[in-house]
């Protein structure tokens, strides 16, 4: 079985050379790799000094690269996702169905790289498919992108059939509008599939994993911290933290020094907060990553672990247990969560969980649909929410 790894962090922090050290490193063993940007402003070509583009280019034995380029996969490889997502508007959006071959519908460009990904991985040509990804906001916008549009093809589809058949020639007369035919139902649901497939592997801790690169700066550590809460969220699982640039001791300048002092400081920091994974400390080169060489002496000097491709990962998430009482309890990690950023909403069939601007919906086991929260709590980084089923 293949596995895939996520690199991702704040811009500027040195996500995409880790990335090429992971991809070198598999390389190195043996192991067939394709490192894959998903990044717009790509840069591994920068980094191995070759020209990469928007197809698979073998640069060494065993390493091969690829940047992504969404909007030509969505015209060569996936024109029937686009069309099904520009049916979802019927033809209150004639005009984006019509263009739907040509255009891609805005907000919709990760999906795209998301099934590219997915359809390299089941492929089985390569062992390892490393992913240099966004800086973390997009990154997050791009991982929680499948299950919330599968979450709204999936409330559409059931009824959508009968409706569109009984509205159908309503709207004709009345309103002068189209809405989507068999056919496009039929996209939907093929879109579905894609989306549920997508989640399979993405969430799959034997398959997937994410890791985090930061640097000991006040900006960059409060995002970490952040983004880690948010991936628990989601139920991605996370098993490293980089701390990429850290200077050395004795630097014989004042100026040094102090940045010194400073990066202990959230290096301790980052260490006390990320406890249940292992952080791998990065010096900062006095050169730049550039060419294979320098790549090659980064791994050696910050990726030398012999567990690199194989660490454990926790997956007591997103757990329901039913407790005295009649009460079921469901338990979802949100590490360095606090309970005044919290707010849940208990729906018919979904439990809504909102931590700032970040909201994620949970099905309902059916045997808790239409029940209520009695009450929640946060302890140690996990929100237990109790339920009582409905009488």
């Amino acid at each position: 079985m293949g596995k895939i790894f996520i690199i991702t962090g704040k811009g500027g922090v040195g996500k995409t050379s880790v990335a090429a050290a992971h991809a070198v490193r598999s390389a190195d063993e043996g192991i067939n790799t394709l490192l894959i940007s998903a990044d717009m402003a790509h840069n591994l070509g920068d980094i191995f000094q070759v020209e990469a583009g928007g197809s698979v280019k073998q640069i060494a034995p065993c390493l091969s690269l690829l940047e992504l380029d969404p909007y030509l996969l969505m015209k060569e490889e996936y024109p029937d996702v686009n069309k099904a997502l520009a049916n979802l508007s019927g033809s209150s959006g004639a005009a984006l169905s019509e263009v739907a071959d040509s255009y891609m519908i805005p907000g919709f460009e990760n999906l795209f790289s998301l099934l590219k990904i997915r359809d390299l991985y089941r492929s089985g040509e390569y062992g390892r498919i490393i992913v240099d990804c966004a800086p973390t906001g997009e990154t997050l916008t791009l991982l929680k992108l499948p299950e919330l549009l599968s979450w709204y093809v999936e409330k559409f589809s059931p009824v959508g059939r009968m409706i569109t058949r009984i509205l159908t020639p309503v709207a004709k007369l009345r309103y002068r509008m189209d809405l989507p035919d068999g056919r496009a139902m039929d996209e939907l649901g093929r879109l579905f599939r894609d989306l549920v497939s997508l989640q399979e592997i993405l969430k799959d801790p034997e398959i997937c994993r994410v890791r985090l690169v930061s640097i000991p700066e006040r900006m960059v550590v409060e995002e970490t911290r952040r983004s880690y809460m948010y991936l628990n969220l989601y139920n991605y699982p996370v098993d490293t933290l980089f701390i990429n640039r850290i200077l050395p001791e004795n630097t014989g300048s004042d100026f040094m020094e102090h940045w010194r002092t400073i990066q202990t400081r959230y290096i301790k920091e980052l260490e006390s907060v990320f406890t249940e994974l292992p952080v791998c400390r990065i010096p900062w080169f006095p050169m730049e990553i550039r060419g294979m060489e320098a790549v090659k002496h980064l791994c050696a000097s910050a990726l030398g672990d012999e567990d690199l491709f194989d660490r454990s990962v926790r997956t007591d998430n997103e757990v329901y247990e039913k407790l005295e009482g009649g009460i079921c309890s469901l338990t979802v990690r949100i590490p360095g969560g606090e309970r005044e950023d919290v707010q849940i909403f208990v729906r018919d069939m979904d439990v809504d969980i909102r931590i700032r601007n970040f909201m994620r919906s949970i099905p309902l086991p059916g045997i808790l649909r239409g029940a209520r929260m009695t009450s929640h709590q946060i302890r140690d980084g996990v929100l237990t929410i109790y339920l009582a089923p409905k009488q």
